[in-house]
């Protein structure tokens, strides 16, 4: 029996299970059973048809078979999905090092390596003559007093958003366990006004605005950040902190002003910024600073003093709110902040019927494993998945049989994992404590049980 077939009967057990589709696929791709990974790869995307992975595998195996003008024309597709996604751009490389198109391939390479370092082949870049393109930034030759390059060329490096980086999530709240009155506060900001816009203008109230959702890390907030687009089939950009700091002075306002501008362009639209706190931290670190001009350009585009924010949901995810400038708090900008908290019992049983769809499990008390992981967030939940899962498989490929999971072997590894949420309560608990004069922290003092 082939080292294949444990994944296979796998795949037979739980036919809709994604990851072990792709899984399979790439599996299948790496021992060059090209009909085989093609036939996976496509029952994957017709799953769910956004899936890059998959539309990626799917020119790999072209590539493979010779047909390289229809591969470079799907994986062309695919950066027009998401300019960013790193994998793409590697296949890209290797396409136009085919084809002997050396400029090409190495400017492809060069942004595979910039969307994951860990992407760095030894045998493309002796393809490409031992030379690999150049990365990083460029120092700067001169800056005027404005704080500008005064050579317009220095501007080249600054790629402009384009729609291309908006998605639309199927992700939506049904496919989130628990966080209820999250949803609703969510519910209360956009999507009834998206579904009432006469009754809310009656009473003079906008569609969007800001909301601030902070809490331990891994209990959700980016989860619900974008189940919130898909829930109005909105337009959706998430925003990292490198698509915005440039080495050259006035440029961060500049990269931040396009996003807006680019979300504004697509309402109705949630545009979220993860870690927030990054970007919009206390501007009293900053004192002479360039960090105190983006901050100023921040609350700006909130405000909606440089564009019409009327149809734009703004979402911010932080861990450490203490971080955040007093300003973003103000009515108007983040004037829903809502604490999300690690998931309670009925919630965790929630996520656990989440997580456990389409896996291979043969029996699931999900009221006793929510009772064992009392405190977990639910990156913890999943761990326990994973980890129970690496198991199974590692035995399936040692005994060449399919071995489903059970409840006993959920709660196994559960014991082994520790909630990461008990570190964070340590040290929101001092400023819930000492640093609460305006009441920010009173849902944490609440979640902990201590009174005013």
């Amino acid at each position: 029996m082939s080292n294949l077939e444990p994944l296979r009967q796998a795949v037979a057990l739980s036919p809709n299970n994604l990851p072990l589709l792709l899984l399979l696929g790439q599996a299948c791709l790496d021992e060059w059973i090209l009909d085989d990974a093609r036939a996976f790869f496509e029952r994957a995307l017709a799953i769910d048809p956004l899936r890059l992975e998959a539309k990626v595998g799917v020119a790999s195996i072209l590539h493979l078979s010779g047909k390289t003008s229809e591969a470079i024309v799907r994986i062309e597709s695919v950066l027009s999905e998401n300019a960013d996604f790193g994998p793409a751009h590697l296949l890209l490389a290797r396409l136009h090092a085919g084809e002997g198109n050396r400029r090409d391939a190495q400017s492809s390479y060069a942004r595979a390596l910039t969307a994951n370092p860990l992407l760095r082949d030894p045998g493309l870049e002796a393809q490409l003559e031992n030379n690999p393109p150049p990365q990083g930034p460029r120092t700067p030759e001169k800056i005027t007093a404005q704080g500008y390059s005064s050579d317009p060329e220095e501007d080249e490096h600054l790629t402009p958003p384009t729609s291309a980086d908006l998605s639309l999530p199927t992700l939506n709240f049904a496919d989130i366990g628990g966080m209820e009155s999250i949803k609703e506060e969510i519910r209360m900001k956009i999507i009834h006004p998206l579904k009432n816009p006469a009754l809310f203008q009656a009473y003079g109230k906008k569609i969007g605005g800001g909301v601030l959702l902070y809490g331990p890390p891994g209990c959700g907030k980016t989860l619900i950040s974008r189940a919130t687009a898909g829930e109005i089939k909105a337009n959706f950009l998430s925003v990292g902190i490198h698509q915005i700091l440039d080495l050259y002075l006035g440029n961060s306002e500049k990269n931040l002003h396009a996003l807006f501008e680019l979300v504004r362009r697509h309402t109705p639209a949630v545009i979220f910024f993860d870690e927030v706190d990054a970007l919009a931290a206390d501007r009293n670190d900053h004192k002479g600073s360039a960090g105190r001009t983006l901050i100023n350009q921040f609350l700006a585009e909130m405000d909606g003093n440089v564009g019409n924010n009327d149809g734009l949901l703004i979402l911010g995810a932080t861990n450490a709110p203490w971080h955040l400038d007093p300003a973003f708090r103000r009515p108007g900008r983040f004037d829903r902040i809502l604490f999300v908290p690690p998931p309670d019992e009925s919630a965790r049983c929630s996520i656990i019927e989440v997580i456990a769809r389409d896996k291979p499990i043969h029996t699931l008390d999900v009221a006793s494993l929510a009772k064992k992981t009392r405190d977990f967030s639910g990156a913890d939940l999943q761990a326990v998945f994973n980890l129970a899962i690496e198991r199974s498989l590692s035995r399936a490929i040692r005994e060449n049989r399919l071995i489903p999971l059970d409840t006993e072997d959920l709660i196994k590894a559960a014991r082994e994992i520790k909630p990461s949420t008990k570190a964070w309560f340590e040290s929101a608990k001092n400023y819930a404590i000492y640093s609460n004069q305006s009441g920010f922290y009173d849902d944490v003092l609440a979640f902990l049980g201590i009174k005013k």
